[in-house]
Formats: C-alpha cells, structure tokens, sequence
C-alpha cells in the first residue's frame, strides 16, 4: 500500500516521563494515527492517565478532519480505506467500530504480542522516546547522576506543567510531519510525500464528524426552561432560548459530562453545545479530591493493619514430632473481645449506610396470587375435615375448587421441586 490514506495504523503509548499536573506527578499516555504509506501522523490526543475511548475519538476526529493547514498536521488527513489496531478494547469498543462503520472504514483487528504487524506505529513509538522525550526533565530512562542525589519518583522539582508538554508534544508532530526526512521517504518529509502524491482525498464533512464520533445518549429529551436534563443535571446554552418544548438528542464525548452536543431529534441538525449548570469550582473540585486522597489513604491502613494482624493469627510454631501445632499469636479474651466489638461496629455502620429501612415494603397489589392454605386431614370420629363445613351450613361453591386446585399446584411444585 503506496498511496496515501491506504492504510492507517493507531496505537497507545504510556510515555515514560512525568509531568505535573494539579500538585501532582502523571505519566502521560498519547493516541495516536499514522499513515503507513508516507509516515505522517495525521492525529493524535494526551491524556494524564490511561486512555478510553474517548481519547480515541478525539484523535480520531483530529486525523480525519483537515480544518487546521498551519495545525501541526496540515492538510494531512482524510478518509482512511483502512484502519489497523492491536486488540485494545479502548479502539474496538462499540462507539468507535461503530464511527468508523458509519464512515465505511473497515478496522482490521491484529492478534496480540504481534508487534511486527503495525511496525509503523510501534517506530513512531520507539521515535518518540529517543527523539524527544530523552531530552525533557522529568525522564525516567535517564542515567543515574554521577553527582548529587538522584531525584525521586514524584517529585514536583523541575517537572513541565502538563499543558507545556502538551505543547511541545504537538509541536515535535508538526516538525516530524514537515522537516523530519525518514529514510524510506528517500529525502522527502511525510508532508511533501503527502503532497506529491495525487491519490484523491475523501475529506469528511464537519457535521458527519460531530454526529458519527460522539455517544448518543439513546433517547430523546424535551427542551425546557432549566435547559436539557440528562444523567440527573441539567445542561444549559444560550442557543436555547425560545426553543421550549423542542424534542432534541444528546450526544457526547465518553467520559465528558461537562459539556454535551445537542442535535434536533426530528431533523438531525446541530443546535448548539450545553455546559452543565451549577458546576463546581476549581476549589471544589480540589478540595474534594483532597478528601478522598485522605479517606483512601485511611482505608489502605486500615486494609493493610488487618492484613498484619490476619498473618499473625494464622502463624504456628515448628513441630518435631507427630501432634498439633501450637498457635504463636499470644492474644488476650479481652483483647480478642475488644477487637471481636470494632469488627462488629464497622459492620454495623456499613448496614447503615446501606438505609434498609429507607424505603419501606409496600403492600402486595391484589391481582397477584395468594398463597391458599391446605385442608386438614379429617379428625377422628367425626366423619368430616377439620376445616371443612358442618351441616346446615352454607358451603361456598368454589371452596373445594379452590382446596383442589391448591392441592394441585403444590403438587406441581413438589414434582418440581423432586
């Protein structure tokens, strides 16, 4: 395949650096399309920690899309006749298979640990490292000092800030699309063999993009004056003004539920973008993240203090001879009651968390089937069931129907049960 826009290859790699972001050290992941015919990436997406598909999607939309000419990409891209992915379930997942199904891509499926099968790829992946993530602080392949300590893992000293990475990643895409000369290319840069050849390009339209690579949300929604309400929020725009009562679908970008697209559900036209309303702030967020380091980091202690305590009591002392092992954990009644009574506190706090008596038991509705209760055997010297009517007295007529009926089917629900 020597032609352009034959066949891409996409791929994700866990770069080995780290960056910081939010107070933090990441490792940042890249996805990433490339076309194996002139060796030009045509796009590619970051994320601070592993991708899903909605990373994907995002590289994914850049590489088919040739709206930027001075982007780091240029006006490479297009409509692939063929995509080829590892077994990632991030690239066969049902909203991408089904993206690119809507485009008529096929996507080829390579068997795992066949890294021979993609080599353009897995180059630019190997490129990437050697090329420029080697000379980037905060690399993690680096020789060890000769001088002074080395810095440790996590430590904020010196790191680029996620964003600055993010722009010099972009910025090494564009110099190896435009002044890299890979040698197969015989002197050219992938963009000038891009150019010179004149294969056609089938360019995707900007709406099948925003429609075919966003999840649908499966159901229409009703415009009202709070805005679109979708997964228990409200999503607001200012396009929505005087569009009360408008019947709309939801899309969205997987795992973005800040902003969602917002499309006519009778004719499919994009009305605008929604943000959701009431979101929180920066602090908050923080905060809140804060706390749940903390409570993890509780938990963990808690986890691993029982753990200990665990091994201790099932540890026995060595035997020479035939007869039982003694046990080594010296522990007193009460102690063991002591800890015997936290165990059974925090069980019951998770019992009452889980707010049993919430929502309390409603009564049976009446068209459902009652149990009946079986007759008696007859009692002796009376000639009659226990239970059953004396005479003179009115009998109901569909009594015995219903005793025997009842015999019957407890006796289809002891065959069942035998």
């Amino acid at each position: 395949m020597k032609w352009r826009n034959a066949c891409w290859e996409g791929d994700h790699k866990h770069l080995p650096v780290e960056v910081e972001l939010d107070g933090r050290a990441v490792r940042p992941w890249v996805t990433w399309f490339i076309d194996c015919a002139k060796n030009a990436i045509t796009g590619a997406a970051v994320t601070p920690h592993q991708p899903s598909r909605d990373a994907v999607l995002a590289a994914l939309r850049i590489a088919l899309s040739r709206d930027e000419p001075i982007g780091p990409y240029g006006p490479i891209g297009g409509l692939p006749e063929l995509v080829r992915v590892d077994r990632g379930k991030e690239f066969l997942c049902a909203t991408v298979t089904r993206a690119l199904g809507a485009l008529a891509v096929p996507v080829q499926d390579l068997p795992p640990r066949r890294p021979e099968l993609k080599g353009t790829v897995e180059n630019l992946n190997h490129c990437v490292v050697d090329m420029f993530l080697a000379a980037l602080p905060g690399y993690l392949h680096a020789p060890a000092a000769t001088t002074g300590p080395r810095p440790r893992r996590g430590d904020l000293d010196g790191l680029l800030p996620f964003a600055e990475f993010t722009a010099r990643l972009l910025d090494w895409v564009r110099w190896w699309n435009t002044e890299h000369r890979p040698k197969p290319l015989g002197g050219r840069t992938p963009l000038q063999a891009w150019q010179d050849d004149p294969t056609p390009i089938e360019d995707v339209s900007p709406a099948l993009l925003r429609s075919f690579t966003l999840e649908d949300a499966g159901s229409d929604k009703v415009l009202s004056t709070k805005g679109v309400y979708w997964r228990g929020r409200y999503y607001v725009g200012p396009w929505m003004h005087g569009k009360d009562g408008t019947r709309v679908r939801v899309r969205f970008v997987p795992h973005h539920d800040h902003e969602i697209e917002v499309f006519d559900a009778a004719t499919g036209a994009h009305l605008g973008p929604a943000h959701l309303a009431d979101a929180a702030t920066a602090a908050q967020r923080a905060a809140l993240r804060r706390a749940k380091d903390a409570q993890r980091r509780t938990m963990v202690r808690a986890l691993a203090s029982a753990d200990r305590q665990r091994r201790r009591l099932g540890r026995y002392g060595a035997v020479t001879g035939p007869g039982r092992p003694e046990p080594l954990a010296a522990l007193t009644a009460a102690e063991a009651e002591e800890q015997l009574a936290a165990a059974a506190g925090a069980r019951s706090t998770l019992a009452k968390r889980a707010l049993p008596d919430l929502i309390p038991p409603r009564e049976a509705p009446t068209s459902w089937a009652r149990p009946l209760r079986r007759s008696r055997p007859a009692a002796p010297g009376t000639g009659t069931e226990a239970g059953s009517p004396t005479p003179g007295t009115a009998h109901a007529p569909d009594s015995g129907g219903a005793v025997d009926r009842a015999d019957e089917v407890e006796a289809e629900d002891e065959g069942g049960r035998l």
